[in-house]
């Protein structure tokens, strides 16, 4: 573990710091409080701190609760404050404060050790549960909520990014693979495209059935394009095995780029209709929406692709193959 140890003491410090030491932990020690919270804000790989209840500069209990207002749900933080004074009282203040533990200065190395490991367990749940709230069963990239709030993200980043492009594809003739091939099949294809598109961009996600979307942040729509030109090469190279038969795949892809005042919403939204496009062209073809994209009954095929979950999406369990052709029934005859 990587952890902050904070004490105005500098005996104090080093002994602690050789008890953590001994146990393989990273240790940051620090004498001033305000010192070790801007560590820790900067540094996302830390997973504990411990503090006295008399830092400098602000008190333990202040920093207890400055600590755990950076911690989120993709970053757990374990805070243990610790004090010569072991009153009920001051155990249920740091708790309060926003401490997970208190512990006796100076610590007793097998109490200590039985703590962290406390921490380690707790931290190791809280990747799986953030793991299994945030990636697609099926695939292992973003599922749509979490593809949404790393959208946001990127859209917070404008200042320094300067804009962002969207990528939005999905499976040609998805339904005719599942009701030929069976769902196992269409299952595969839509991990075999998943592992494509994975290493594209920090932010792709599966947003349900056969469709997914990557968005790259500092990238204009001419960059855009040519990612989503090399992908559907890619995908086009894909060979299933199916009964004996080879079965070949091709995806769609629509592309836009970020515009003065959007949404995270209009980006995805001129990408699914340039995604759109490409399908009424034939498939199997990369379509930018710029100026000379005309789509005339875009708004007819009920397509959406909203940061809010679509009505069917919540009445249909995700994650088979069998869920996402009755959500695509709709859109069959754009397949």
């Amino acid at each position: 573990m990587r952890v902050v140890l904070v004490d105005p003491s500098r005996t104090v410090l080093k002994f602690v710091a050789r008890l953590l030491e001994a146990r393989g932990d990273e240790v940051r020690p620090f004498t001033d409080g305000r010192a070790a919270l801007a560590y820790v804000k900067d540094d996302p790989l830390v997973d504990a701190l411990i503090t006295s209840a008399e830092p400098m500069s602000i008190s333990g209990l202040e920093l207890c609760w400055e600590t755990r207002l950076l911690a989120n749900e993709r970053r757990a933080i374990y805070v243990i404050l610790m004090s010569s004074n072991q009153e009920r009282r001051n155990l249920i203040e740091a708790l309060d404060s926003g401490a997970d533990d208190f512990i006796g200065k100076p610590p007793v190395a097998e109490e200590l050790y039985a703590r962290l490991r406390a921490a380690e367990r707790l931290a190791s749940m809280h990747r799986d549960l953030v793991k299994l709230a945030s990636l697609d069963s099926l695939t292992g990239i973003f599922n749509r909520r979490a593809f949404f709030e790393r959208a946001a993200e990127v859209r917070a980043q404008l200042p320094a990014i300067g804009s962002f492009s969207a990528i939005m594809l999905d499976i040609d003739h998805f339904k005719r693979v599942n009701d030929v091939y069976g769902h196992a099949m269409g299952d595969r294809a839509i991990r075999d495209v998943a592992s494509v598109i994975a290493n594209t961009s920090p932010v792709v996600g599966r947003l349900g059935g056969e469709e997914f979307a990557v968005l790259l942040p500092g990238r204009n729509l001419a960059a855009a394009r040519e990612a989503a030109e090399r992908l559907r090469r890619e995908m086009a190279a894909l060979q299933l095995g199916a009964n004996d038969e080879s079965l070949a795949l091709t995806c769609s892809f629509g592309v836009s780029e970020w515009q003065a005042g959007d949404s995270v919403d209009d980006v995805l939204r001129r990408a699914d209709m340039a995604l759109y496009a490409a399908k009424a062209a034939g498939r199997n073809r990369v379509v930018a929406a710029d100026e000379s994209l005309a789509v005339t009954d875009y708004d007819s095929t009920g397509r959406s692709v909203r940061a809010t979950h679509r009505p069917e999406e919540i009445a249909v369990p995700a994650g088979s193959a069998a869920a996402d052709s009755r959500r695509r029934a709709p859109l069959s005859a754009t397949g």
